[in-house]
């Protein structure tokens, strides 16, 4: 099968705890409300696919083994894509680079309130 990246800008890196399971997936809250098979579907994807994220396992495969029913597939599969962490094209699956997020201030809390527009400013590196 000749393999090609669906999301060249999102390949993924090895993270630095050294996993391919990086922990950003539940500190991050990505698959935060998503039902257990779309876990599943995501940790087994991780576990056979190569170090740029492609897999191209078939529907009956991945059903077999993680004991899914094939009608319920393709629902939990665009669970994974809406969460932004899987781009699929039939028969090929990328796992794509976790998004990061960007934080919203640095330094000690000072319990000061603060407008939405200060914190925009902080974040585009203007005066706040």
């Amino acid at each position: 099968m000749n393999k090609k990246l669906l999301a060249p800008e999102r390949l993924r890196q090895l993270p630095r705890q050294f996993s391919w399971i990086d922990q950003q997936l539940v500190r991050g809250g990505h698959l935060q409300g998503c039902p257990h098979s779309a876990w599943a579907l995501y940790l087994f994807l991780a576990t056979v696919s190569d170090s740029q994220g492609l897999s191209y396992y078939s529907d009956a495969g991945l059903c077999r083994w993680l004991e899914i029913d094939l009608a319920h597939l393709p629902s939990i599969r665009q669970q994974l894509i809406a969460a932004g962490l899987l781009a699929y094209q039939k028969p090929l699956y990328q796992l794509l680079a976790l998004p990061r997020t960007v934080a919203l201030a640095e330094g000690p809390r000072t319990g000061q309130i603060r407008s939405v527009g200060e914190l925009l400013r902080q974040i585009g590196g203007g005066a706040a």
